[in-house]
């Protein structure tokens, strides 16, 4: 238990970092980094670069100075965190390094301001917070040993199919023969790689695509900039080195973005561009298990040549007896028209919305690039849709979707 003179300090430090906290996170990376360059090999190098962590973990540290009082309040955002904590491999052993580090952010960055007293104080309630991430974790760590198995395994690529212009699909099974895990549809794992010219190990995460039961599992993977100095370096090795016959490390399946398999509600799944990968999965479980469940299938895409998986979807909606789909084409291509491969133009916004969302009640499931997860949840929002009917995920570093959003 914290003292309450420590959760009274504490408490006062929340708009100094809410002001202040990217400065202070981005200098703690750079030094937890030049003295144990070896957890390189754990950290998402792009979000690094992109500034996504740093901005992920100041929300964090700013979310529990907020409720370090009533830390229960941040436990599904701890559950969100801890899920890609095991997918990534951090253990117990680098939550001292990490409270080390970051103290001595906070009192390098804020000088004289971090007076022993608030140093004392937060070194006191990092101890409690991350606490409950170990306990959480652990938990995690056992399950996913267990069910699957622990740590990464080796598996071979079997199938390799191009989806669209920009996304290709890896049909993976265990290379050791054994049996497929299954998995909770939404749900990823990460993807290691030892790429050529590299220093350390490269992972990123990637949505299951397929429903589970089946004898493999599968990703499919956009592949990430158009310029050389914006190429994504794991999705462009995958698309251009990984080939049928190959072997990817990847972790166990992780994630709490997964479909209700209890509800019989009708469902809305809203994806755009690559987030389709988890739409996919829910959509083929859904058939396989609930065949009479009326879902909407909403999908944004630039344009055919962009969009994956349109047979399909349109196979898979069509074997369900209350099912429909709405592809929306922001600049449908002449052959999109002739062909008619989209039902709507423009964007997914609140004035289509408002035709398509039928159920008020319904389960709402979101997944896309940041602005288009803002704008759907937002509108759903206005539409009268509850809180708690809305489940979305982003990947990469956890971030505020919502004002109100601790980390």
């Amino acid at each position: 238990m914290l003292s309450e003179n420590t959760i009274k300090i504490v408490k006062s430090t929340a708009p100094i970092l809410a002001d202040r906290g990217v400065e202070i996170t981005t200098y703690f990376y750079e030094k937890l980094f030049e003295a144990h360059p070896a957890l390189l090999n754990i950290f998402n190098h792009a979000n690094q670069k992109k500034g996504r962590q740093q901005t992920a973990l100041a929300n964090t540290v700013y979310a529990a100075a907020t409720y370090i009082d009533q830390l229960e309040v941040l436990i599904p955002a701890v559950k969100q965190i801890a899920h890609k904590h095991r997918s990534l491999g951090v253990k117990e052993e680098h939550y001292p390094i990490v409270g080390e580090f970051l103290l001595k952010a906070i009192k390098d960055v804020l000088g004289d301001a971090a007076t022993p007293e608030i140093i004392n104080a937060w070194a006191e309630a990092y101890g409690v917070i991350a606490q409950v991430f170990i306990d959480v974790e652990k938990e995690m760590y056992n399950e996913a040993k267990a069910q699957a198995w622990e740590g990464f395994k080796a598996f071979k690529v079997v199938n390799k199919i191009k989806e669209s212009s920009v996304i290709t699909s890896f049909y993976l099974q265990p290379a050791d023969g054994s049996s497929t895990p299954t998995f909770k549809p939404g749900q990823y794992v990460t993807v290691r790689l030892k790429v050529e010219g590299e220093e350390y190990l490269l992972n990123r995460q990637y949505s299951l695509s397929d429903a589970p039961g089946e004898n493999h599992l599968r990703i499919s993977v956009k592949k990430e900039g158009e310029e050389p100095s914006s190429l994504g370096k794991v999705s462009n090795y995958l698309h251009e080195h990984v080939n049928e016959g190959d072997e990817v490390e990847i972790t166990a399946p992780a994630g709490d973005f997964v479909l209700n398999e209890t509800d019989n509600t009708p469902v809305y799944l809203i994806s755009g561009g690559v987030g389709i990968t988890p739409m996919m999965s829910m959509l083929k479980r859904i058939a396989d298990q609930q065949p009479d469940r009326h879902v909407t299938f909403i999908h944004a895409a630039k344009n055919g040549a962009l969009q994956a998986f349109q047979e399909e979807v349109t196979e898979t909606v069509n074997s369900l007896s209350n099912a429909k789909k709405v592809i929306v084409f922001q600049n449908p291509t002449p052959s999109d028209r002739e062909n008619r491969k989209f039902d709507e133009e423009g964007y997914v916004d609140f004035n289509k919305l408002q035709t398509i969302v039928e159920e008020k009640e319904a389960s709402f499931y979101v997944c896309g690039p940041v602005a288009f997860m803002k704008n759907t949840i937002e509108n759903l929002e206005k539409l009268g849709v509850k809180e708690e009917n809305i489940h979305f995920e982003f990947f990469g570093p956890s971030i505020n979707l919502k004002a109100d959003q601790t980390a």
